[in-house]
């Protein structure tokens, strides 16, 4: 791209719209003059309610030979996981356990004083500060060379329609929740512009099969084929939205309990859709950071496909002496890590456009949790599953570390994505020992 200063002056050039942008954002032949640079990517993963530690955690630190049950999923990437035993959200202040696990978890800072009552605790209000996938993002979009359409973009997989404190654990700035998007439908929207008022669902495609072919004309087989592979994509999830819009995918289910939605029975289905719609906005370089957050902090999804009636959160509060409840539990949470290795295979399975190796190799994907055990609330051994090579962490191995607050994983993180003139990150009582030492 030597003779165009950006890509909107090389659709001039062809005579195409600048409608046609989403589709060559990423080509490696208009990319600017000079040495390629590394596109590193963040995902941070939430599932609630706390984990079973007996059947999740690994024994002893070290070398990773073997998974537990709930991890069993990601043993096809056993050498690219890292397991870290002993990290503590350590805030503390207004709020239940609940709210100040979502609320506090990407934040590493108190909530507000508000109205929300949870549990016997006292009410809460939002975040009083920003979430560290903002952070990185502010950092990223700072620079034109790692700067992006979208900047970050959130995910949900069946939230509450509601907004509270529960339901947000990621924040532009204080008071300011960011709401993940988990209609499908509303994502590919965003990403390739709306449809759904249609009676039939019309093609993006369609709109544009003159210009893309202009486009085609005039880049190289590298770039056709990654223009090619996305074109597909685009067409397929097409076809996938008007499927499920056509098969009822906001069908009415009788008296489910508070923060159920109609959906509930079609989570792996808008699971599976959501992945798909990340892993192309990474591909097109959409955004580099990303948040995937399924259900909400006391989540009550009821996993009837996994044979599961039971509200998740209403299991979780069952003793430990309870192994028909620790059962369902671990199936509960082998299934999210189910999801995670997903994201990962299909990260895996997706060459970095324009670099070297896959996706994966370029992205740290973070799965976590507000609790860490759900019957006990405690706050102390949050989930903190780390997979792939985004941010260049010594993987293959469980940590077990000393009781250590969550603000200094936060810092690591940004630190990891190229964020080093970050000192502190959160509340700064937490952060006096910096980043975690020992990761890469």
């Amino acid at each position: 791209m030597s003779t165009f200063s950006t890509r909107r002056d090389f659709l001039r050039h062809v005579g195409a719209s600048a409608a046609v942008l989403p589709f060559v954002g990423n080509l490696p032949s208009l990319a600017a003059a000079g040495p390629v640079r590394r596109k590193k990517r963040l995902v941070v993963m939430f599932s609630p309610n706390g984990v079973v530690p007996k059947t999740f955690w690994p024994d002893e630190a070290g070398e990773l030979t073997k998974f537990k049950a709930s991890l069993e999923p990601l043993e096809p990437f056993r050498d690219r996981t890292l397991t870290l035993h002993g990290v503590c959200d350590k805030i503390r202040g207004d709020g239940d356990s609940h709210m100040r696990g979502i609320g506090c978890l990407l934040t590493g800072i108190e909530l507000f004083p508000g109205n929300i009552q949870g549990g016997s605790h006292t009410p809460a209000g939002w975040s009083t500060g920003h979430s560290v996938d903002q952070e990185i993002k502010r950092h990223l979009q700072s620079n034109p060379e790692t700067a992006t359409r979208f900047g970050s973009l959130e995910f949900g997989v069946v939230v509450p329609d509601r907004a509270d404190t529960w339901t947000r654990m990621v924040y532009a700035g204080p008071n300011q929740p960011i709401a993940p998007i988990d209609d499908p439908y509303q994502m590919f929207a965003k990403l390739y512009g709306d449809r759904r008022n249609r009676a039939v669902v019309g093609s993006v495609l369609d709109d544009l099969r003159e210009d893309l072919q202009r486009v085609r004309n005039a880049v190289a087989k590298e770039d056709r084929d990654l223009l090619e592979q996305h074109e597909s994509f685009v067409r397929d999830m097409e076809r996938e939205l008007a499927a499920s819009e056509s098969a009822g995918l906001d069908h009415p289910v009788p008296e489910l309990e508070q923060g159920v939605k109609e959906q509930n029975d079609n989570i792996p289905k808008i699971s599976s859709m959501q992945i798909e719609l990340m892993v192309a906005a990474f591909q097109a370089d959409f955004t580099r950071i990303a948040t995937i957050q399924y259900t909400n902090s006391v989540g009550g999804a009821r996993m009837r496909w996994l044979g599961v009636d039971d509200s998740h959160h209403s299991l979780s509060h069952e003793p430990d002496s309870n192994e028909e409840a620790q059962e369902k539990l671990t199936k509960i949470n082998r299934w999210y890590c189910e999801q995670l290795a997903h994201l990962a295979k299909r990260l895996d399975e997706t060459p970095e456009p324009g670099g070297e190796g896959s996706m994966l190799d370029n992205t740290q994907i973070v799965w976590t949790n507000e609790l860490g055990k759900g019957n006990s609330h405690t706050l102390n051994d949050i989930p903190f599953v780390l997979v792939g090579g985004g941010c260049d962490f010594k993987t293959g191995r469980a940590m077990k570390l000393p009781n250590v607050p969550h603000n200094r994983l936060l810092l690591s993180l940004a630190h990891g994505m190229g964020h080093e003139g970050l000192e502190q990150f959160g509340n700064p009582a937490f952060c006096k020992d910096g980043p975690l030492t020992g990761l890469s």
